[in-house]
């Protein structure tokens, strides 16, 4: 499934704002549209409901919580935080335990970021909001645009310190790529460039391990299913959970490396064409492919080497920070609390 897939944490948590300040439960602010929200939404999830507070993640210095990741979603998206109550009660729970991890995670990386001394300019901070008011049209414009959507111009303006930070952190801790050599290129080149593929995809995030062994199960009668010859599209149809392919059939076409993640993507790229493969499990779930079709490079290796050599470098440092972040987290002793 694509690292793009568009559910409401993954957009939330492009904006998101936290303090790097050691914490305990946050306080819910009764009346709030945050609080109503989750009023409302615990009628169906009892765990929502704001005077639990249920606690999402711990780690040494301080924890996330069902009220800090609301909060966060109408500080980051104003009044489309409502748009939660369109979705089905099952899919909250990983929304809130994916941005639970995401806001932890972020808390963290702040952390390291304050005690290496380093921060956002004020400089940095304007030429960034410069370019936010370009794209709307002008400061005013975007100043309305915030207001329409019922968030504070306060609210971006620190999650863009925030970005501006952890990016030049980022930038420190990751590890130089090293030079790509040519035979490694070329290889690069002969690969195949894209793949089409449909898939069907149980979610398991936030389960505990008996579901999740429930879950496998009724995947493994799915991929029997498909073997023995029924349509694979029908099925991606009745059965799939991933909402950014699941009406049309479970299709991703035409789709570069690097877009999905890395157990998904090693599927797609290995398995061969025309064949279903075995059950693969990522963060997301358990998934089953059918592979339509992949193709190469067409334009020539001269032309396109530059491009390759910098797809192989973002790999390596891709791979050099999440190792860094692995690494972090078990110093900090994060531990996720899934949503049940």
């Amino acid at each position: 499934m694509k690292k793009t897939l568009i559910i409401l944490a993954a957009l939330a948590f492009a904006f998101a704002a936290c303090s790097s300040k050691s914490a305990g439960p946050s306080k819910p602010v009764a009346g709030s549209p945050a609080y109503l929200l989750a009023k409302e939404m615990a009628a169906q999830l009892p765990a929502l409901d704001p005077e639990k507070n249920t606690v999402l993640v711990e780690t040494r210095s301080f924890v996330v919580t069902t009220n800090d990741v609301l909060q966060m979603f109408y500080e980051t998206m104003g009044t489309r935080a409502e748009q939660l109550k369109t979705l089905e009660p099952g899919r909250w729970k990983s929304i809130f335990n994916d941005a639970a991890s995401q806001l932890a995670e972020k808390k963290v990386l702040l952390a390291e970021a304050a005690a290496a001394k380093i921060s956002a300019t004020p400089e940095e901070i304007k030429a960034s909001m410069d370019a936010q008011y370009a794209q709307a049209g002008g400061e005013s414009q975007f100043a309305e645009m915030l207001k329409g959507q019922g968030v504070s111009l306060d609210s971006v303006k620190a999650n863009i310190a925030e970005s501006v930070t952890l990016n030049k952190f980022i930038e420190k801790v990751l590890s130089t790529p090293g030079t790509i050599g040519d035979d490694e290129l070329r290889k690069a080149y002969e690969a195949d460039k894209t793949a089409s593929v449909r898939h069907i995809l149980l979610l398991t995030q936030g389960k505990t391990d008996a579901e999740k062994a429930e879950i496998r199960k009724k995947m493994e009668g799915i991929l029997a299913r498909a073997r023995e010859g029924e349509d694979f599209a029908g099925l991606a149809k009745e059965f799939s959970e991933d909402p950014g392919s699941k009406d049309k059939g479970g299709l991703y076409e035409d789709t570069g490396r690097g877009t999905w993640v890395k157990p998904f993507e090693d599927a797609a790229f290995s398995v061969p064409v025309g064949q279903i493969s075995d059950i693969v499990e990522t963060s997301y779930g358990y998934h089953v492919l059918k592979i339509e079709s992949r193709e190469k490079e067409t334009a020539p290796f001269d032309q396109v080497k530059a491009e390759l050599e910098t797809q192989l470098k973002n790999s390596r440092r891709t791979a050099s920070f999440e190792t860094y972040l692995t690494g972090l987290k078990a110093k900090v002793k994060f531990k996720p609390i899934p949503l049940t």
